[in-house]
């Protein structure tokens, strides 16, 4: 009998299952097949794959996947994330693309300061970084407001034979995932000293738990696409995908409307003690953790700034019933009564939970400072008391408008106020130059360094301009058709430039950079002799 033409596969499995506890010959009898077809059947289940040909199915795609990265870095496809540029004459300067390893949709392309270093660090050098946030970056006055020119020049003026490096490395829209990303070539830069100044992005920054640009609140799947990130291959998968589904979804080519700000608030209300809430606190706890044991590993001194914030000036955004509490406008409206009052310890209080009752997590919530205090403690850190110094120079000891130009932003005098409040941390921790001594007291230093603080009109009103952008949009501005939309017509409606210095601001804000906005106005101060 053919049992390939008469018999099922049934017949074929229960012809196996006999062979354990049957002979081929009874088989063959039971069956009425020939014992050669037993045999074939038998051999047929037993033959194993050869152990190349997993090999093969294991390693040609790696194969593949580096020769396709190859050749995409052999054609420059994509965007190079290293992280330094060789700016020429023997520096560095970080690469004026590297945000975009962070924000992977849209043009959004936050840049930093651009402050060179010697690549070969001197001997009588004293070279510190600076990690942080928009607030780190200086922004609305960056770079020339940024507390980082203050301690620079605070540092050249009192230490004339130190050769002084201070590179700031704040970004706009960021938080802790992109700073301990970027630490790692920090460390081999050979730094004296790094201060991190952050915590209001963790919600909303790149990557953070509640952004547009969140891969959800796992650290390791979030630490792996950063990495990732730096392929090639990665950059092409990615803009293939894109480029599939564009053809699917039409696009109306228009420049989305609003701040980037406004853009990265995905989940926009984030209730106090909530799971994302708490997962925003656990992600910053967890990121600032790996970035100390890394600095510490390395033996460099490091100074954490506690976060400020406007308590008295900055209503809630986002008002909202939480469970347990009177809502965020209505604690805000009691904070304000007993300020009038002069009860200005319980309006503290008060202001300070209506901040942390705000659904809108654009202000770091006072947990973020508690961690900051922890983390410093179980380390041995050096904390920068801001806050303190924020609410002794504040009515009442509350921060407000006085210091702040918006819900966290400090103006020009809070920028020089937080400079010195690392400084004061650096010289009570000893972490000045030390083969230099200062020739200048110290009671007069910070007066001497506000009077060469080196800041001009054009600054101003850049930063003042940045101010109108920042508060003609969400969520400053609930009606979208109130909203900024991005056209030099609108801009000069909204700005009004009064002189030449305006309208340079302007074209500054529409995409000039800072170093030609300048050079256009020195250039049109050299026409007018």
């Amino acid at each position: 009998m053919n049992i390939n033409s008469k018999r099922s596969k049934e017949i074929k499995k229960q012809i196996l299952a006999d062979n354990e506890n049957l002979s081929v010959h009874e088989i063959s009898k039971k069956y009425n097949v020939p014992i050669f077809e037993i045999k074939k059947i038998i051999n047929d289940s037993t033959k194993t794959t050869p152990k190349w040909f997993y090999a093969v199915l294991i390693f040609l795609p790696i194969i593949f996947l580096v020769l396709l990265e190859i050749l995409l870095r052999n054609i420059n496809y994509g965007y190079d994330f290293t992280q330094w540029t060789d700016a020429g004459e023997g520096k560095y300067v970080i690469n004026s693309n590297i945000s975009k390893k962070y924000f992977t949709t849209g043009d959004f392309n936050p840049t930093t300061s651009e402050d060179y270093f010697d690549i070969k660090k001197k001997a009588n050098a004293f070279r510190v970084f600076v990690l942080g946030e928009s607030s780190a970056e200086g922004f609305p006055f960056s770079p020339m407001g940024s507390f980082s020119r203050y301690i620079r020049k605070r540092l050249e003026l009192v230490y004339p034979n130190t050769y002084i490096e201070v590179i700031n490395l704040g970004m706009t829209a960021v938080n802790s995932y992109t700073l301990l990303d970027l630490l790692q070539e920090v460390l081999n830069q050979q730094p004296d000293l790094i201060l991190i100044y952050a915590g209001h992005n963790e919600y909303y920054g790149a990557l953070g738990v509640g952004s547009l640009h969140s891969f959800g609140t796992s650290r390791t799947l979030v630490n792996l696409i950063i990495y990732l990130n730096n392929f090639k291959t990665t950059q092409f998968l990615r803009n293939s995908i894109n480029w599939v589904t564009s053809l699917f979804y039409k696009s109306e080519n228009k420049k989305p409307s609003g701040t980037q700000m406004s853009r990265m608030a995905k989940n926009k209300n984030i209730i106090l003690n909530s799971e994302v809430y708490i997962a925003g606190l656990e992600q910053f706890e967890d990121n600032l953790t790996d970035i100390l044991k890394l600095c510490k590993e390395k033996s460099v001194n490091v100074i954490l700034g506690k976060v400020v914030s406007n308590l008295k000036d900055q209503k809630p955004f986002i008002s909202v019933e939480t469970p347990g509490f009177t809502n965020a406008e209505k604690i805000y409206t009691e904070a304000w009564e007993n300020y009038r009052n002069k009860n200005f310890k319980i309006a503290d209080s008060l202001f300070e939970l209506a901040k942390d009752l705000d659904a809108l997590r654009f202000r770091a919530p006072q947990k973020i400072n508690k961690i900051i205090d922890k983390l410093g403690k179980e380390f041995n850190i050096a904390i920068a008391q801001v806050d303190s110094i924020f609410n002794s120079e504040s009515a009442g000891g509350i921060i407000g408008d006085n210091l702040m130009i918006d819900h966290l932003h400090p103006n020009v005098e809070g920028y020089q106020l937080l400079g010195k409040a690392f400084y004061e941390s650096m010289q009570k921790n000893k972490y000045l130059p030390q083969n230099e001594n200062s020739q200048i007291p110290i009671e007069k230093q910070d007066s001497l360094t506000k009077a060469n603080f080196v800041f001009t009109k054009l600054d101003s009103a850049i930063g003042n301009y940045n101010i109108i952008s920042l508060k003609s949009n969400w969520p400053y501005v609930k009606n979208s058709k109130e909203m900024t939309e991005y056209n030099h017509s609108d801009f000069l409606n909204m700005f009004q430039p009064k002189n030449m210095l305006d309208s340079i601001a302007v074209y500054k804000i529409e995409g000039l950079s800072w170093t030609d906005a300048h050079l256009l106005a020195a250039k049109t101060y050299l026409r007018r002799d």
